[in-house]
């Protein structure tokens, strides 16, 4: 689940992690408001306007400006609320933003200069341990220093017997080139978010920039969360920060029905139980010439209300103009399975595309014959090869 930038950093805060401070805004008027309180609690005299949306790069597209006073500040945040932002992470298609973080200003002049950070911790899946990810180039797109200045790059891997060691604090902060009072904040700074990350059951924090401000201070300019959806029934204050309007509508339906449902950009709907049985349907149907519209796991429990709610979400998709459903019957017998595809094809009415389905596992060849028996337009299989031809021949009909 991601957060906004004001709850990713509220959780920060909570653990001790410096953080550029903000009063989230839902209207220009609030807006002006949180600016005056900002201003009395910081000493700011200048403010940040910052829109919330799950999506980075809003700089570039907008969503990130400065404003030096009151009157500035109230027309940066009425053009900013109720814009559709467009970043490289949106898409051409952007999103609609419904509130503004403004901040204070942490870019104030001093005795020397500042300088920014990259740093996230997030799981190394390749070795199985959490790592801590950093490097002098923040501020800037991290694939971007990756591909062209891969060696300004750093990784320190946590051993998860022991958890984050002083050492390793001082040497990301060693590696980032600081010395003095800004050393040890930096020990500090990391040591207090990789603790917020452990703590959250997070499945990423990422920090981009990590500010050294002209007077040593280290503080989190910017917070990107993503938390982990298995660790949230721990944490339900975190749950409750879920915004469904970011999410995409028909997700969040399936969600609500325990259905796990991504929308993809293909032509061909999929139903399936279990994840990698449903990543081998999407092979298959690309394989077939196709391409597939979504990922749906259906679960163990394959019963006819979860299979109409399932056929239900696939068809909102009008891109959809095949459907494929491939179960295989171990937890639950696959004639149980067929009779719910009959049951929920009559309920939604006739079905506008065609219905291919393969049941493999207990009673397969009962399945089957359901099936064929039941007048429907759906072509049945039992063996991979078969289904995949009939998948191609409706692709092939479709071109």
């Amino acid at each position: 689940m991601n957060l906004h930038e004001y709850q990713g950093k509220s959780i920060l805060k909570s653990f001790g992690v410096a953080i550029q401070e903000g009063i989230v805004a839902d209207t220009a008027e609030e807006a002006v408001e949180a600016a005056k309180k900002l201003t009395e609690q910081t000493g700011t005299q200048w403010w940040v306007v910052k829109a919330q949306i799950h999506a980075g790069g809003r700089g570039k597209g907008g969503g990130v400006k400065l404003a030096k006073n009151l009157d500035d500040l109230k027309e940066k945040a009425s053009q900013i609320i109720g814009m559709q932002l467009i970043t490289p992470q949106t898409g051409p298609q952007g999103k609609k933003v419904n509130k503004v973080l403004i901040a204070q200003d942490v870019y104030y002049p001093g005795a020397s200069e500042t300088s920014e950070f990259y740093m996230s911790v997030l799981m190394n899946r390749m070795t199985g341990r959490n790592m801590i990810m950093y490097s002098t180039e923040g501020g800037m797109d991290i694939e971007e220093v990756a591909d062209k200045t891969p060696h300004l790059i750093f990784k320190e891997e946590i051993d998860p017997k022991v958890g984050l060691q002083g050492f390793q604090a001082r040497k990301i902060a060693f590696n980032l080139g600081l010395s003095g009072n800004a050393f040890k904040e930096m020990t500090k700074f990391v040591a207090a978010l990789y603790k917020a990350y452990d703590a959250t059951d997070s499945a990423m924090f990422e920090i981009n920039p990590v500010l050294k401000t002209s007077d040593d201070k280290i503080i989190a300019v910017d917070a990107k969360v993503s938390l982990d959806d298995n660790g949230l029934f721990r944490h339900p204050d975190f749950a409750a920060m879920r915004d469904k309007t970011e999410e995409d509508p028909t997700e969040v339906e399936a969600s609500e029905h325990d259905l796990n449902y991504v929308k993809l950009d293909g032509n061909v709907g999929c139903m399936v139980n279990g994840a990698g049985l449903a990543m081998a349907t999407m092979d298959i149907i690309k394989l077939s010439g196709g391409e597939p519209a979504n990922f749906l796991d259906v679960g163990g429990t394959a019963n006819a209300a979860r299979v109409e709610q399932a056929f239900r979400i696939i068809l909102k998709d009008p891109s959809v103009k095949a459907i494929f459903v491939n179960i295989f019957g171990g937890i639950v017998r696959c004639d149980r399975v067929a009779q719910g595809i009959v049951d929920a094809y009559n309920n939604i009415g006739e079905i506008p595309v065609p219905i291919i389905v393969r049941l493999q596992g207990t009673n397969a060849a009962e399945a089957k014959k359901l099936i064929d028996e039941s007048g429907l337009k759906v072509s049945s299989a039992i063996q991979l090869k078969e289904a995949a031809e009939l998948v191609q021949q409706e692709i092939a009909k479709m071109n």
